[in-house]
């Protein structure tokens, strides 16, 4: 939250690819030690950053433009910054960046050198020595935002301690590129249908939050990249879902319109969704 209680703008990105059984979706595991539901499956996702919102982005990314982002968030301002924070983030967290070189076609994942440079810069932006614009600035890139398609839009509940206004996003992870934990804020990384993530959250096996499993339901019918991204792409507008939490017998209650769900956690004792403020 800001000083006046208003949510932090965020950012959540569900990489895709097509597995011989359908779509899967990118998961990582949160450090157990984290401040936020550790051990918890979540996607790649984060707060939007003051570099994010740098104007100097329109001259930096492919596939989008600034008019064509705030008509899709429904924004006046800033919509690109939430585009720019989920590719940052997938980066991040990730390893995987949604870019091109300047002029040329995607990132070649068969470039040893190249990809060694990358992974320093994903160590230096992670230890915050960096920032992506620096380094689409030293790679000659442009972030390629013509895969991207708005999914959904949550935000959180008044009463945990930090709030978050977030947009969710989904992409094709980039061809040959593989993607790996940053080993820090999360630990593991698993490709995994989403229906096999739900059962596995059921058995008790997959720690997840509500927003997250709201959202692997929103895939389910889906068994392509590509038809999740017409899905998406279809919405004539994406509600924003605003859960509140009430506590029933001692034990905190999220609870939409439509259905309540019983946390592992109680969010309001937590301080906060990301270490990355």
């Amino acid at each position: 939250m800001d000083a006046a209680g208003n949510p932090k703008p965020a950012a959540t990105i569900l990489t895709l690819r097509d597995g011989s059984d359908g779509v899967e979706v990118l998961m990582l595991r949160r450090n157990l030690n984290s401040d936020f539901v550790g051990g918890a499956y979540v996607f790649p996702g984060g707060g939007v950053d003051d570099d994010d919102r740098l104007t100097k982005w329109r001259e930096r990314v492919t596939g989008l433009d600034e008019a064509a982002a705030h008509a899709r968030l429904g924004l006046a301002s800033d919509a690109l910054s939430y585009y720019v924070a989920a590719l940052r983030e997938m980066f991040e967290e990730a390893g995987l960046l949604l870019a091109h070189h300047r002029g040329a076609g995607p990132l070649d994942s068969r470039d040893d050198a190249l990809r060694a440079r990358l992974a320093d810069h994903r160590r230096a932006l992670n230890a915050r020595e960096t920032s992506m614009w620096e380094i689409v600035e030293t790679e000659d890139l442009v972030l390629d935002m013509s895969g991207m398609s708005y999914l959904a839009h949550w935000v959180t509940p008044v009463g945990p301690p930090r709030r978050y206004d977030t947009r969710f996003f989904v992409a094709e992870a980039p061809r040959g590129q593989v993607a790996a934990c940053d080993e820090g804020e999360t630990i593991a990384d698993t490709w995994v249908r989403p229906t096999d993530a739900l059962a596995a959250h059921a058995r008790g096996d997959l720690d997840m939050i509500f927003p997250t499993i709201k959202t692997l339901e929103s895939l389910v019918p889906h068994t392509t990249v590509a038809a999740v991204r017409a899905f998406a792409e279809g919405q004539a507008r994406v509600a924003t879902v605003t859960p509140r939490i009430e506590h029933r017998d001692g034990k905190a209650v999220i609870v939409t319109d439509e259905e309540e769900f019983y946390p592992k956690h109680d969010p309001t004792t937590m301080r906060g969704q990301s270490s990355k403020e």
